[in-house]
């Protein structure tokens, strides 16, 4: 069984690796636009938008339903990955926060 930290570290190089299938889909006009800012009216609606960042970066690496909605039942029991998870969830909040100027 891979570690709470070796999950993290696979699901980052996972995104980086899906970066250029990215880039290379916008490029053929292909992409759907989900995230057209991350401007945000308060620092409650950033956060929601660190969390929608979070499942999106999951959602992208874990194309297959059942897999993770079956992996969700075994990390949800788990302390570590939900301490894991939040830490994801903070660092999309403060780059959020970056792009408000932190609602000054």
């Amino acid at each position: 069984m891979m570690k709470p930290r070796n999950n993290i570290l696979a699901v980052c190089a996972a995104l980086i690796l899906s970066l250029p299938l990215s880039v290379q889909a916008e490029e053929d006009g292909k992409a759907n636009v989900w995230l057209p800012s991350l401007i945000t009216e308060t620092p409650q609606e950033g956060f929601e938008l660190a969390i929608k960042l979070a499942r999106m970066g999951v959602k992208s690496t874990q194309s297959d339903k059942e897999t993770l909605f079956r992996e969700r039942e075994k990390y949800s029991q788990d302390g570590e990955a939900l301490i894991h998870a939040s830490e994801v969830i903070a660092v999309h909040f403060q780059t959020v926060a970056a792009a408000n100027n932190h609602w000054k």
